[in-house]
């Protein structure tokens, strides 16, 4: 995957900072005199929580590019159980060469046993053209903790075994792994927040052979369903296919819609 320019890593990341800066500004300029305002009737703390993600960079000129990237995110908390879905689709040109295609999608199952231990059940897939990455389906069991569970922090770490279905480079094969995984979020304000997420995956009998899954975003409302988002995130493999780089580096800026 082509790495983005530094022009357009300044643009997106000056972006990011600003709409943050801006959600600060806009909460500290608060007359403190104002009542808050009621929580809509229609919100649900039991209900699912959906976000649709499109983010896109165009050049004309002396470069021909485009890049698109798009995901939705849905989840649900209800009693004891915390379920998490997702979806991602990044394409991108250079003239025309394409130098993305990526499809990955996730599902998650949490199920608490106290308010801060919990068992999980997790799959993953994931399709690369560029990265010679016909298919990889990851399948993991394990037990988590959070670490930090408040208002405006969650800090959670999991671990457990995994199984891998890959076909690299055309070379179908299957492996044991184990997960080791933390996530961390931060709510800034009331209409801006941080994450993080590191997720590593060493092969059982080989622990030179792994891949880690490396996420850094930040959102900001621009109005009550629309917000600012962007992202950083860096998939590493150990052993790559041939020809192929370890690292795969992106960074996006655009609007998400909450409902």
């Amino acid at each position: 995957m082509k790495r983005p320019s530094k022009r357009h890593t300044v643009y997106c990341l000056s972006l990011g900072l600003g709409a943050l800066a801006g959600s600060v500004y806009a909460d500290d300029a608060a007359a403190p005199a104002a009542a808050p305002a009621a929580a809509p009737a229609a919100d649900n703390p039991t209900g699912w929580k959906s976000s649709a993600f499109l983010g896109a960079t165009v050049t004309q000129g002396n470069s021909d590019t485009l890049m698109i990237n798009a995901n939705a995110k849905t989840d649900k908390k209800w009693d004891n159980n915390e379920l998490a879905f997702g979806a991602d689709f990044t394409y991108g040109k250079d003239h025309s060469n394409v130098n993305a295609n990526v499809v990955s999608g996730y599902g998650q199952y949490n199920r608490l046993f106290t308010d801060r231990f919990y068992g999980y059940a997790r799959a993953d897939a994931l399709h690369d053209e560029i990265a010679l990455v016909d298919y990889r389906v990851s399948l993991s069991p394990g037990a988590g903790y959070y670490i930090l569970k408040d208002k405006k922090f969650t800090l959670s770490g999991e671990a457990g075994p995994g199984v891998v279905f890959e076909k690299l480079a055309g070379d179908a094969h299957n492996y044991y792994t184990l997960r080791l995984a933390e996530n961390f979020t931060w709510k800034i304000t009331d209409h801006s927040r941080l994450w993080e997420s590191v997720e590593y995956l060493p092969k059982v009998d080989e622990f030179g052979n792994y891949i880690v899954n490396a996420e850094f975003g930040g959102e900001s409302d621009i109005t009550k369903h629309i917000s600012l988002r962007v992202v950083f995130t860096d998939t590493y493999r150990s052993i790559p296919a041939p020809t192929k780089k370890s690292n795969d580096l992106m960074l996006v800026a655009g609007l998400a819609y909450r409902f």
